[in-house]
């Protein structure tokens, strides 16, 4: 049986994941400027891969006897990610938030992965150190792409 801790934990990974993808995926309908089809794209790709990881993470949570977050108000309260709430139209602060974001949930996995390991529930930390790297790789383009903007 899983600890409450490993719940609330995992509750929050899937949470961050899908605010992490509702703001990559409103900055891939918002963006303008003259990087607008690469960015286009880069933020696609972005809320893609995160879209894909909610439904494991969900199942993931039923796998521990536990039931997911059935509304945005549920999802954004155990979110560590910040919720959008003006619209961002510099390219720079969409990246920065992004990047921000993306950290917050590497910590959060960090952090069912941890437990998970402890809980000998091997299969979900396995699932969850594929989303570390996954989020790693997404850190590293964010943050190259920042300092592009910079230089």
């Amino acid at each position: 049986m899983a600890t409450p801790e490993l719940i609330d934990k995992a509750k929050t990974v899937l949470a961050d994941t899908f605010v992490m993808y509702m703001k990559s995926h409103s900055y891939h309908w918002n963006v303008i400027g003259p990087d607008f089809p690469q960015l286009h794209e880069f933020f696609g790709n972005l809320y893609e891969d995160l879209h894909g990881a909610v439904d494991p993470l969900a199942e993931n949570l039923r796998k521990l006897d536990a039931y997911a977050p059935i509304s945005l108000d549920e999802m954004v309260r155990h979110s560590t990610v910040v919720e959008e709430t003006v619209r961002i139209v510099l390219i720079r602060d969409m990246l920065t938030a992004l990047e921000v974001a993306n950290q917050e949930t590497i910590d959060s996995l960090n952090k069912v992965f941890d437990l998970a390991t402890k809980n000998k529930k091997q299969g979900l930390a396995n699932f969850v150190a594929d989303r570390i790297d996954q989020h790693e790789k997404h850190g590293w383009m964010l943050r190259a792409s920042i300092k592009k903007i910079e230089e």
